[in-house]
This record gives C-alpha cells, structure tokens and sequence, in this order.
C-alpha cells in the first residue's frame, strides 16, 4: 500500500495520545485521514442539528407514502418541510439535479428524479434519499419503504439491506478502517444470496455534501482509511436481488439501474466516530 502523510503535527503542537497512535499507523503504510476531516465538537452539534430536520422529514414521507402518490409529491412534501425549519434540501440543484429528493423505485438504485408520471403501485419499494443543509451543515439518510405488501423475494431483499447497515455499523469501530465495514456488508449479502453495487459508496459528509473517506460496502478488512474519532460519515449499502453491475439512464443522466432490472434496495445514516464506536446523527 503506498504510503500517504495525511495526518501532520503542526509544529509547536504537542502530541497527544490520538497523534501517536494515528502516526503510528501511518508509519506502517496504512492510509490515515487528514487533520481536517476531523470534526470539533461544534461542527458535530451542527450536523446534529441539520440530522434532527433530515430525520424529520422522513419520518414526514413515512406518515404520507401511499400507492397512487407520485413522487413528485414526495418531493413536494420533502421540500416544503425543509424549508419550514429552516434548511435547505441539498440536492436541489446539486451539479444540476433539479429536485429535493432522490425518489428510486424497484430497479432503481439510486439518484431517481422525483416527477408527475411516476405514481406508486401496490408491491413496489422505493429509497427516500434526504440531505439537508442547516446553518451550513449537511446531513444525509435514505429509507426503504414498501407501498402495501410486496412478494417475500422483495421483503427479504429490504430486510437484508437493512441488517447490512447494521452489521456496517457493528464492523465500525474506532481505529478499524474502511474495508472491515465493507467486508462485513459484503459477506452478510453474500450470505442471503444478494450483491453488493460496487460502482457507488458511503462518504464523509458534515462540511460538504461529499467528503472523504470513500465508504466502499464490498471488500477487505484492514484496507481503506482507518476510521478515527471525530470523522463524520455515511454508510448507505446498496444491495440488489441480481448482479451487483448497474447503469446510468442515458436520458436523465442521474438515474441509476441494475443492469439486470431486478429490483434494489438501500437504508443510509450519518454517523460520527467517538471513542466508543458509531454515534448516529441521523435515521
């Protein structure tokens, strides 16, 4: 593994036991974080706050999702109670996605552009996608939500998407990396007879909408940057009934497909890294 000097000791700063141990790890060749991707303790409080309004407007498409909605109206109801507290949906206008939320039914993995034709029908399943920003602070979740009953291939599928996120949250432990959560998501769906999309990830957020570390939800343990306190993150797997290859819709340039068109499924929290383990900022 290359080397990187990510993590640095301004000079005239005495070391403390976290730089030490950091700096040891680095030493050994493994890919440590920068300075900067460690949140204080009043950029936490502000991603918390952001957390409250994004949680509550999923708890909102909770209460209101029905089959014969369309999500359009989803989105409606995504931006019209974001913007009651005082936030700001941050897809909106996001490198050009023209909606407040991320609406992916069935097939669609992620990034599905809520509209006025696509109206919810008995069985299907679809991921919420929420990033608010408040006060300058980001905080990002999705939901799985079934519309009536489903078959039980479907149920199972969002089922086990959801225990995957649980057992990457288990895998996540301070001074562990990346790849112990990707390598526990990636057995857990294996093991149920589902994949793993590859082609997208968890990410750090707070600050931005996109931070690093990649949060990559496939692979080896021990690889990837190691998770240290103070890191701000999401983990969002993305778990399909078939093939874990997907593409982009070439008309909207965002909507993301398995490429077998069996159907997908993803949950989302943000989380930070304290010294005991995950501290979830949002549901």
């Amino acid at each position: 593994m290359r080397k990187r000097n990510n993590w640095v000791v301004p000079k005239g700063v005495e070391y403390t036991e976290m730089d030490k141990k950091i700096l040891s790890f680095q030493d050994k060749g493994f890919l440590v974080p920068s300075r900067n991707l460690i949140r204080t303790p009043e950029e936490i409080e502000g991603i918390r706050r952001s957390g409250i309004v994004n949680t509550g407007v999923l708890d909102l498409v909770a209460q209101e999702i029905h089959a014969g909605m369309t999500t359009l109206e989803i989105d409606k109801l995504v931006y019209d109670y974001t913007i009651a507290h005082g936030a700001t949906p941050a897809t909106l206008g996001y490198e050009g996605f023209p909606k407040s939320c991320c609406t992916s039914i069935n097939e669609v993995v992620c990034h599905g552009i809520p509209n006025e034709f696509e109206v919810l029908q008995e069985g299907d399943i679809i991921n919420v996608d929420c990033t608010t920003i408040l006060d300058g602070y980001y905080a990002d979740a999705s939901r799985m939500f079934v519309i009536g009953k489903t078959t039980p291939k479907k149920q199972k599928l969002v089922d086990v998407a959801k225990e995957c996120l649980e057992i990457g949250m288990e895998a996540a432990k301070p001074f562990s990396f990346v790849g112990d959560i990707g390598n526990a998501i990636q057995k857990h769906a294996h093991k149920n007879g589902f994949s793993v999309v590859r082609d997208l990830c968890g990410h750090g957020v707070g600050l931005k909408f996109h931070e690093e570390p990649d949060v990559v939800h496939y692979g080896k343990k021990r690889t990837g940057m190691l998770l240290v306190p103070g890191m701000v993150f999401t983990i969002e797997p993305m778990i399909n009934m078939g093939t874990w290859e997907v593409f982009i819709d070439e008309e909207d340039g965002w909507t993301v497909i398995t490429e077998d068109e069996l159907p997908s499924a993803q949950w989302e929290h943000t989380f930070v890294m304290t010294e005991h383990g995950l501290d979830i900022l949002t549901y």
